[in-house]
């Protein structure tokens, strides 16, 4: 192999593992507490597209807050798709938010709009 070969695979290589470490960092829990709570409030805005669907929700007390559903494979499979809902649509959220109490972000587990429940991560579902 020649020096140039041997320098497009070394960079290959890094950009690979900088890319999945990012990846898993940024799709991981742990930055959300282990506690799950509930938000209600009204869509303001829906993104379907990756890495992963997000929704930002308009709280009555709290302002906005960005909550962030499973990959679009996983978000779909909930049944949550183009068209379950729409700005305006009332939600309500079950999910873990972010440990910084000062950031209004959560991952969803479970999402409800108008009577029909999307389990975005079904297994992670805490019931009391």
């Amino acid at each position: 192999m020649h020096v140039m070969g041997a320098k497009r695979m070394i960079v290959g290589a890094i950009l690979v593992v900088t890319l999945a470490t990012g990846a898993a960092a940024h799709h991981g829990w742990s930055w959300a507490e282990g506690e799950q709570t509930e938000l209600r409030g009204t869509i303001a805005k829906i993104t379907m597209g990756g890495p992963h669907p997000t929704l930002d929700v308009a709280t009555a007390d709290d302002g906005f807050w960005l909550v962030e559903l499973g990959n679009p494979r996983q978000t779909e499979r909930s049944g949550f798709v183009e068209g379950s809902a729409k700005k305006g649509d009332a939600i309500v959220v079950l999910g873990n938010r972010s440990q910084k109490p000062d950031e209004k972000r959560m991952k969803a587990v479970r999402i409800t709009v108008a009577d029909k429940r999307f389990d975005i991560y079904p297994e992670r579902i805490q019931t009391n």
